[in-house]
């Protein structure tokens, strides 16, 4: 008994000291009970998302800026923050008002989150308030994605929130310092095509280790994360290498008899690991790998020890752009990797992004969420330069400071499938005189061209914000379109499932699995065939109700 007391005082201390803790992570205002303000402006009390680097001007919050003053002075409101948090402190915080059923107003919160607030019966039906106030715009911007955005959001034929979206990224991309091939003077994708094989990439990795052109004095060849395989077209993963011979980590796939596979158990996955596997004995692959953080491969390009790495064509904006600050001679080129045929194997993307707007059940006003993302995704987003500056001044000089999209009151995005192509044609146009900058209805394009055309004119001294914005709006787009324009993608359809009970009861377990035994087989700390059995391990320990779960519940969509 005596230790059961124990036991139970230090879990109360615990607690108080995790209430603490979150406590002085997260913000909260009070709002006293109101839902109007003294001259009948409806409150709005919002759970905030908040970023680590907000670039606010001094003395605005993520209370009081442009973005919200803007939404206040145009839909008649007063936002207040019911909580503001950052990462998992947000997320926290979400989970808190769930158990609780204590919500704000309004808040962003993921899929499994939104099923949750569903079955507990916690948030607005939202369909008729939708219908009635998207504007044309938002509602064409779901239906280029057939408007499978908003059937996720859907449940019982009830609209239960807004979803975020998801334009197409693909591919994964190889980036390779460009620099270093002309100093080394190395010829690849010499037909131009932008695709290289496996032997090229091989063949740029040996050179950069010999040659050290970075003058490390400790070169290394292609660095991986230790996770090895990413959802979607992450960085330093395998996923590229894997597709080359038709495999998919991480990915549910839907095979042509209507069944479910798992791509990290198929024999393409095999194939990659023992490539990798071979490579990782030649050197080519980082000899620590395993052991690296995302901090460690960063470290390695900046300083020179590597010039190739796998990732989205937004890298330049974050990661490689690091590299730039450090070596003012550093450009990158982009390059997919083609299978035999000269083909890009890519899964079919999801369209629905991760986050969603919901509403608070008994919400006086759920109009103004819809209002909200028409101004934030239509009103704003298509309007031209010279009325930016007139109708939305402040947000205008947001967009030029490089304020972070976190400090809108919802840090969502609502865009058409094709708009990376789209916004790469309008760059080119407007680089070719074909179109005035002013022409250009998205407002961060728009600031993107201004530092492209400094960087194209004077690459040497522009800053590493415009290097940036040309490698990944003139590289990185300008790969995905010249791929779509060629026809090089070969789409396979992939099956995006949430969860399901044996993903939420087993799914972390049958992660580590993979990823530990994927480590084992490339270092050879097993041999290949261990991949056998992996899959087997796989299957058994949760793979095949998972499988099955899937089927089930698509068949359910159907």
């Amino acid at each position: 008994m005596k230790t059961d007391s124990l036991k139970n005082i230090k879990l109360l201390i615990i607690l108080l000291m995790l209430t603490s803790t979150l406590a002085a992570c997260v913000q909260k205002s009070s709002n006293d009970g109101e839902t109007t303000t003294e001259d009948g402006k409806p409150i709005i009390n919002i759970g905030r998302s908040t970023g680590s680097n907000p670039k606010l001007p001094e003395g605005d919050t993520f209370e009081d800026n442009a973005y919200t003053r803007v939404a206040e002075e145009v839909l008649d409101i007063e936002i207040r923050n019911a909580f503001e948090a950052e990462g998992e402190d947000y997320n926290r915080q979400v989970a808190l008002a769930i158990s609780s059923g204590d919500l704000p107003d309004m808040m962003i919160v993921s899929r499994e989150e939104l099923k949750d607030l569903v079955d507990n019966d916690l948030i607005e039906d939202l369909s008729d308030v939708y219908e009635e106030n998207a504007s044309d715009y938002i509602k064409e911007t779901y239906a280029t994605y057939d408007n499978q955005p908003l059937e996720d959001a859907t449940f019982e034929d009830s609209l239960m929130a807004l979803p975020g979206t998801e334009s197409l990224a693909a591919p994964q991309m190889v980036w390779i310092r460009e620099d270093w091939l002309e100093e080394l003077d190395l010829s690849i994708d010499e037909d131009g095509d932008s695709l290289i094989t496996l032997d090229e990439l091989e063949e740029v990795a040996k050179s950069f280790i010999e040659n050290d052109p970075g003058d490390s004095g400790n070169p290394v060849g292609i660095p991986f994360e230790n996770y090895l395989n990413a959802g979607d077209y992450g960085s330093f993963t395998m996923n590229s290498i894997a597709a080359v011979y038709e495999g998919q980590p991480k990915k549910y796939l839907i095979e042509e008899d209507g069944s479910i596979s798992y791509g990290s158990t198929s024999e393409g996955t095999k194939q990659a690991l023992e490539l990798m596997n071979d490579w990782f004995e030649e050197g080519i692959i980082d000899p620590q790998f395993g052991t690296r953080s995302f901090d460690d491969i960063m470290a390695l390009l900046t300083n020179g020890q590597t010039g190739i790495a796998t990732g989205p064509w937004h890298i330049p904006d974050w990661g490689l752009s690091n590299i730039r600050e450090m070596d003012n001679d550093a450009r990158f080129t982009a390059y997919a990797l083609a299978d035999d045929e000269g083909k890009v194997n890519v899964p079919e993307q999801k369209t629905t992004g991760s986050n969603f707007i919901v509403v608070r059940k008994g919400y006086e006003h759920p109009e103004k969420a819809v209002e909200m993302l028409n101004l934030f995704y239509d009103d704003i987003e298509n309007t031209t330069e010279e009325d930016m500056e007139n109708t939305f001044p402040e947000v205008a000089e947001y967009l030029e400071q490089g304020v972070d999209d976190s400090t809108k009151p919802f840090n969502i995005v609502v865009l058409p499938m094709q708009t990376y192509l789209d916004d790469y044609q309008d760059v080119q146009a407007v680089l070719n005189e074909e179109m005035a900058v002013e022409e250009i209805t998205n407002p961060q394009v728009r600031q993107s061209i201004n530092g492209i055309e400094n960087y194209t004119e004077n690459p040497e001294d522009a800053p590493t914000s415009n290097w940036s914005s040309y490698h990944s709006r003139i590289v990185g787009w300008g790969l995905m379109n010249k791929l779509t324009e060629e026809e090089r993608f070969n789409w396979v359809e992939a099956a995006y499932v949430v969860n399901t009970p044996t993903m939420e009861q087993k799914g972390a377990n049958l992660t580590k699995l993979e990823e530990e035994d994927f480590i084992k087989i490339i270092t050879g700390a097993e041999p290949v065939d261990y991949f056998d059995t992996f899959v087997d391990n796989w299957h058994n320990q949760g793979g095949n109700e998972i499988l099955d779960e899937i089927e089930e519940e698509l068949t359910q969509q159907e």
